[in-house]
């Protein structure tokens, strides 16, 4: 497959996910900015993806990015973000939504396992993204962080040249 073929329009979202579901695949969701891909996103989307048979990213779009991490974020647009991400062989699929939290997306996205990275807990974690996930009967796990590896700690690395 085209890797551009495995970035889904938010329309086609629940179509791909009935899809999943009726062929008895376990889906694994996660989501996040992706701003400047890393050695520590890589390794956590590939943990995340022998969690299930499939791997959905949510990718925060342009302006969810900048309220989250500031007015000079996202550095990469969503669509080069997104493509970068689907050139992956650990995401199956890539999804991008507007809002600032997952819930909305989570919700469409029904998630048998929904992992997050270590910079989180159970009780950190948006607590409207958790009943959506155990709503429809997901499990949540979180992965430890990859020590040293972060967008913010690169981003500093990169001022300073």
């Amino acid at each position: 497959m085209n890797f551009c073929g495995k970035i889904l329009s938010w329309d086609a979202l629940p179509g791909w996910r009935a899809a999943l579901r009726q062929s008895g695949k376990t889906l694994v969701v996660t989501n996040g900015c992706f701003d400047l891909l890393h050695a520590g996103h890589v390794t956590y989307l590939e943990q995340a993806r022998n969690q299930g048979d499939a791997l959905l990213v949510g990718l925060n779009g342009d302006e969810a990015v900048r309220e989250l991490k500031g007015a000079d974020r996202p550095v990469n647009t969503e669509d080069d973000r997104a493509i970068v991400l689907a050139a992956l062989e650990s995401v199956t699929a890539v999804c991008i939504f507007r809002e600032r939290t997952a819930t909305r997306f989570l919700s469409i996205a029904q998630p048998d396992i929904y992992v997050k990275g270590g910079d989180y807990t159970l009780d950190t974690l948006n607590p409207e993204e958790r009943r959506t996930v155990e709503s429809c009967g997901g499990v949540i796990r979180i992965l430890p962080v990859v020590p040293g590896k972060s967008t913010t700690a690169l981003l500093r690395k990169l001022a300073r040249l």
